[in-house]
């Protein structure tokens, strides 16, 4: 006999196991597939910075023992300059957090399969049943979801998800000890997450050093190989060749170290307007999507909020004694995605083209305005407003904008 669930989940990362904990939650039947082991998950998909704020620990009651260190400041660099503002946040343990969402899932009595890698949806009368894992093993869900991240076995073949290779940006990170956070030549990054706009180190992009206390920190960049990475960087230079770059440049490491029994984090997001989010019986959520800030590349807040938003709309079409997966309600999840998940989506995939486009002395222009804002006017600019992005634009702006606008027609 062929197994149903009211919902199947293809991804046990932040979007697929918060979508479960929640339908769980609500007694519905969730089953999640993971493609990897369970033994030492997740070894493989521990590729999060972990990053992230107050508003997404407390949304989410994630507890304290999966936060390597709590923050108090958000650092921007530029090669001479740097910007600092009052941020309280968290630098999450990614593997421990991953683990902690599954155990929520299960205590709720979501079932979890790993080494069950889903392959296929499965396809009746024009409609999304099920799917196939682990080779040929079959599952029926009333509804499905893919929370597999870029890989979207299930989105790409049901033509939901539409990412784009030349707006993939890829992401290298280390874990280290002995690195200088209070050094004389640069801002105190104790408790502190900083964002270095740079060139030199990511062209088309930025690097980064989270505080996890005491002389540790994660370290890291990720660029997009798109026209400012062709104009700025290094074809001959690989990922690793820039980090590395990095490292033996920035004072601030001459005494750091990889910490031996931490692993290398490697990853990839797409930086892009989502196309469609759902069809029949079918949610794309997460990365899968894509739903990370574009801006400032913070994934976790997005995804949980993404998966949230999946949950809420497969409540609507389960509850009651008759069920509706239909497109047209399978589509409340699209307008809950666009007015609470990432409203503001398109703005802000503007700003980002337009950072990355600058050269370094751009830059420090950037944090020199930044330092001479209001509160207000700063928070107006990060949403991008026309009253507070029009402070940071400047009349020797116009080529960087004629190249933008060029860049735009062109795509």
């Amino acid at each position: 006999m062929s197994e149903h669930y009211d919902v199947v989940i293809a991804g046990a990362g932040p979007a697929g196991a918060q979508c479960a904990r929640d339908l769980a939650q609500r007694d519905y039947d969730v089953l999640v597939l993971e493609a990897e082991p369970e033994d030492g998950f997740p070894r493989q998909s521990n590729k999060s910075t972990a990053g992230t704020f107050a508003s997404m620990t407390g949304a989410f009651g994630i507890p304290d023992d999966v936060v390597m260190n709590y923050t108090d400041d958000v650092v921007l660099e530029s090669p001479n300059r740097h910007f600092v503002q009052y941020q309280p946040g968290a630098v999450l343990e990614f593997a421990d957090f991953k683990r902690w969402l599954v155990a929520e899932g299960r205590d709720h009595g979501a079932e979890y399969r790993f080494d069950a890698r889903v392959n296929n949806p499965v396809v009746e009368d024009g409609d999304v049943v099920g799917v196939r894992y682990a080779g040929d093993e079959e599952v029926f869900g009333e509804i499905v979801i893919d929370a597999t991240g870029p890989a979207a076995p299930l989105a790409k073949k049901l033509d939901v998800c539409g990412l784009e290779r030349q707006n993939q940006a890829v992401g290298i990170e280390w874990e280290m000890e002995g690195v200088d956070v209070d050094h004389p030549e640069f801002a105190d990054l104790t408790d502190a997450m900083m964002l270095r706009l740079d060139h030199e180190y990511a062209p088309g992009g930025y690097s980064w050093i989270f505080h996890t206390g005491g002389d540790t920190a994660k370290v890291g960049l990720c660029y997009i190989q798109n026209e400012s990475y062709q104009r700025f960087g290094d074809a001959s230079k690989s990922i690793d060749d820039h980090l590395n770059h990095w490292l033996e440049t920035d004072p601030r490491f001459a005494d750091a170290h990889r910490i031996a029994d931490k692993q290398q984090h490697r990853g990839s997001a797409h930086i892009q307007m989502p196309a469609d989010l759902s069809t029949d019986s079918f949610m794309a959520i997460g990365d899968t999507v894509p739903t990370i800030d574009p801006l400032w590349g913070e994934g976790i807040h997005k995804c949980m909020e993404s998966a949230r938003a999946a949950a809420i709309t497969a409540d609507r079409c389960l509850m009651g004694s008759q069920v509706d997966t239909s497109a047209d309600a399978m589509a409340a999840y699209d307008d809950l995605w666009h007015a609470r998940v990432a409203p503001d989506m398109r703005t802000r995939l503007t700003m980002t083209q337009l950072l990355y486009l600058a050269p370094n002395d751009r830059y420090d222009r950037l944090m020199n305005d930044l330092n001479a804002m209001d509160v207000e006017t700063l928070s107006d600019a990060n949403d991008g407003s026309i009253r507070g992005l029009s402070k940071l634009i400047h009349l020797d702006d116009v080529p960087l904008l004629a190249r933008f606008a060029k860049q735009r027609l062109a795509e």
